[in-house]
């Protein structure tokens, strides 16, 4: 498995902590804050990275369905 990027770290950790704050994922929209980011298109493109690296998988077309692995 390959190193993850300080930016994919910062998206998982909050990821994380959502997940076992709420129950749910955080949609897009408040990954994008919660990572410090400023662009969404940014998030699409790592949650990308990261399930083709095995550490999360997402439902396409259904919403805050992100799960980790």
């Amino acid at each position: 498995m390959r190193a993850l990027t300080e930016t994919q770290e910062r998206i998982l950790a909050f990821i994380r902590q959502t997940i076992t704050e709420t129950g749910v994922a955080p949609p897009v929209r408040q990954i994008t804050a919660g990572a410090g980011l400023r662009s969404r298109a940014t998030v699409h493109y790592q949650l990308g990275q990261l399930k083709a690296a095995g550490r999360l998988r997402h439902e396409p077309g259904r919403h805050r369905s992100i799960r980790l692995t």
